[in-house]
Formats: C-alpha cells, structure tokens, sequence
C-alpha cells in the first residue's frame, strides 16, 4: 500500500494540512518528515512494530542509538537524566541541528536504549513542520535521519524520497529540498563531553 503524500510550507505549515500525518503517526504508523539537519523517518516512542520498521528501513543494529525529538527542554526530565553542566550546553545549542546522547530514564522503553550504556539521542529541532508536528502529537518523536543502507548522505530529493520509501512507511511529509547533512551528534555522558559525529550543527 503506497504512502499517504502531503505537501506543506517550509516556513508555514497549515495545521489542517498536517493533521492525517499526525493521525496516522498516532495510530502506530511511520512518518518521512523534515527537520533543520535534513529528512528524518520517525514514529511515536511506544510504538513497537513502527520501530523495528524504522530499523528495518535503515537497516540499524541494536547498538546503534535512536533519537527523541522533542518540543522544548522542559521534556527532557522525564526521558533522560540531565546534569547541571549537561543542562547549560542543551540550553546554549538548542533548538538546532544537534543530537545529545544523555542516559536514559525508565520511563524510556529499554528497546530504545544503547544495549551496553543506557542511553538515548535527545534532539530538539528548530523547523516550523517538526514543531507544528511535535506539538499537535504532544508527545515526542522517536527519529533517526533518513540515510538509506548503503547510503552516506540523507536524502533530500521529494521525488526520490516518494520513490524509495512511498511502500515502506505510512505517510510522506514534504516541503521542498531536504538537506543532506545531519546532526551533529555530542556525548554528554562523557567526561568531558566527546564529539561522536560532526554535522550541520557548530556547538557554541
């Protein structure tokens, strides 16, 4: 069955416009969605099948952590533990192109930690169609860049991304050209923190 295709404004996303992707997204479905980085495939946090087919999709190992993309910091106590130096960096970099790696909470599914350290990507993005969505979901986004196997590169191409994941996931949310450069991912776990992958985003 083909994806639901919706197409928005970059900068101003009708509500009405969004509302199938963020009904099928909370009936347990798979989105393609834009971000501040690049295209990203994502689903609600307690969605099991929709998880193991964004893993599917990108073909991603156990070990290999997945993001919550959230509203604002006021969410992060309740998935990840955040400590006072931790916290200042968040509020220096967000919202922006920046995945944090911070221990996760119980409250976090443990299918979705790190098998061996517990912990959970934490982004919070600065583009209206991921805010419109995050807030009309009032829940967090699990996400992960849409960077096919084989692939280096996000794709950013609307034409190609409805040709390659129109049959894979459940609705398609565009609005123009995609970036091809994802987050900057940073360890805040480590002491002191460890840059894991350098992307668009520039710490501050």
């Amino acid at each position: 069955m083909a994806a639901t295709v919706i197409t928005v404004h970059e900068k101003n996303p009708q509500q009405r416009l969004l509302r199938p992707a963020v009904d099928l997204i909370g009936s347990g479905g798979v989105v393609v969605y834009p971000t501040d980085s690049c295209y990203a495939v994502g689903c609600l946090i307690g969605s099991r099948d929709a998880i193991q087919r964004i893993r599917r999709i990108r073909n991603l190992s156990d070990d290999h952590n997945l993001t919550l993309a959230v509203r604002d910091l006021s969410e992060l106590g309740r998935y990840a533990t955040v400590s006072d130096h931790a916290f200042r960096i968040l509020k220096r970099n967000t919202p922006g192109p920046f995945t944090f790696l911070l221990t996760a909470t119980r409250d976090v599914p443990r299918m979705l930690h790190h098998p061996k350290r517990r912990t959970i990507g934490i982004r919070v993005p600065d583009h209206p169609v991921t805010i419109a969505l995050l807030e009309m979901l009032s829940a967090p986004l699990l996400t992960t860049s849409l960077i096919l196997p084989g692939e280096s590169w996000p794709l950013g191409d609307p034409k190609e991304i409805v040709e390659k994941l129109g049959k894979l996931v459940d609705i398609v949310v565009l609005a123009g050209w995609g970036g091809t450069v994802p987050t900057t991912v940073i360890d805040l776990c480590s002491v002191p923190p460890a840059l894991v992958r350098e992307g668009l985003g520039k710490l501050s």
